[in-house]
């Protein structure tokens, strides 16, 4: 690919996220018991089942919206199963207050989960910083976080990988910026075998997206994004006319395969090696 920049998703995408989120889950059920009620531990694997069973009528809400599957990776069904406790116990129903309270929960407890990489991330990401083009993260982890994590990993380049943390790719709003070609972007987007819509005017996300192509003098359609969740990563992206690719999983949803196979310029692997193929290519 003719390409002027890179960009890619952290957890899940580098990450092996289901090894990983182990402690961070056993840390963020603890500490979310600790404050609900000791008997919301006993019920969080009878709640998280019961989203299994039926995982698209459930999600990571925000601000009223669904904006995530709720079994995207382990960190949004741990987010998705406390909601529901909380709803089921009326607890926490001020919108502020318990976001306030889960993000509160999310951010102590994930430099709890362990450094877990897919096994082809090293090589992958070496092969990346090692062409002409800029290579950048852009996540809804805190950048700190991250930046430790990639210096675990100790890539070759490692100095010339950016990080943009704290995204926010799940925030539904205008941006903050310029609009650019997001004035252009619809609400949102139906995909078949999917009964909610996926909203696609975040604006955060956007925010970051042209910072980064400012910074290298970039064009949208000439940035290669790669995430592992359609929706959040890649959503957005497709709908400006970005190359896509899914780094996908065996949990990931048919409608997410579907809708990048079906983006002109989209792609889907179940590794990180096909994105440095698709690069080469």
């Amino acid at each position: 690919m003719d390409l002027d920049c890179i960009i890619l998703d952290f957890d899940g995408t580098f990450t092996d996220v289901e090894k990983e989120a182990v402690p961070f889950l056993e840390a963020y059920r603890d500490e979310f018991a600790s404050v609900v009620g000791a008997d919301a531990a006993k019920d969080w694997d009878e709640v998280a089942g019961e989203i299994g069973k039926t995982p698209d009528q459930f999600g990571w809400h925000f601000e009223g919206r669904i904006v995530a599957p709720s079994h995207a990776d382990p960190y949004i069904m741990a987010t998705s199963t406390a909601q529901k406790l909380l709803d089921d116990r009326e607890a926490f129903m001020d919108p502020a207050e318990r976001r306030t309270f889960l993000e509160g929960i999310f951010r102590r407890n994930y430099p709890k989960a362990a450094n877990v990489f897919r096994p082809d991330a090293k090589d992958v990401v070496e092969m990346l910083l090692g062409t002409e083009v800029p290579v950048y993260v852009v996540t809804n982890s805190l950048t700190d976080a991250v930046e430790a994590k990639l210096d675990d990993l100790a890539p070759k380049g490692r100095d010339k990988l950016k990080v943009f943390g704290n995204a926010r790719k799940y925030v539904i709003a205008e941006p903050e910026g310029q609009i650019g070609a997001f004035g252009d972007v619809p609400e949102s987007v139906d995909l078949p075998g999917l009964e909610r819509p996926i909203y696609l005017r975040r604006g955060i996300y956007w925010d970051v997206l042209t910072t980064v192509l400012s910074e290298v003098g970039a064009a949208p359609e000439r940035t290669l994004v790669a995430g592992d969740i359609f929706e959040l990563d890649l959503a957005l992206p497709a709908a400006l006319g970005f190359p896509i690719h899914l780094v996908a999983r065996p949990g990931t949803p048919s409608y997410e395969r579907n809708a990048v196979t079906a983006h002109a310029r989209g792609a889907v692997s179940e590794d990180l090696t096909s994105v440095a193929t698709r690069v080469r290519g």
